[in-house]
């Protein structure tokens, strides 16, 4: 199972539609829940981490492999990233991506994370952002699978 914890909610009408696209295509490879919870608005950065952490660990299960989304991550190629998931879908049952908020995730957040993985030293909008990590997931299911789709 693909789980993705992230902070804030969706706005935008055409992310909500492309978020929902993949899901349809992904649930023929696999179980995917998207978990939102609000971000918080705050002028203290520590205060607004630690408030959005309560809420992420609330859907934390000692089972989870947790990956972290961050810019100081490790970067895979597409190829890579499709066989992290399949070694890491071997010896646990539940993958768990966790998008912070706009400031990030707190410190406890980041030590609970088995891998960091950053898609780019670039930032990204954290909606637009939901949109390319399920991407990235579809295409890694297509290529575990030997399907066109990935080039």
């Amino acid at each position: 199972m693909i789980k993705i914890i992230c902070v804030g909610k969706i706005k935008e009408k055409y992310l909500s539609e492309a978020i929902l696209e993949y899901q349809k295509r992904l649930s023929k490879y696999t179980k995917l829940e998207i978990i939102q919870v609000d971000d918080y608005d705050s002028d203290n950065i520590d205060i607004m981490k630690k408030k959005e952490e309560e809420l992420i660990l609330k859907h934390l299960n000692p089972k989870d492999y947790i990956i972290t989304m961050e810019i100081k991550g490790n970067m895979l190629t597409s190829e890579e990233f499709a066989s992290k998931i399949d070694s890491t879908l071997i010896n646990n049952s539940n993958i768990t991506f966790i998008i912070g908020g706009s400031c990030g995730l707190s410190d406890n957040i980041l030590k609970l994370s088995n891998y960091p993985l950053s898609f780019s030293k670039m930032t990204f909008p954290h909606q637009l952002f939901r949109v390319i990590l399920l991407e990235q997931i579809y295409r890694a299911f297509k290529i575990l699978k030997n399907e066109s789709y990935h080039k």
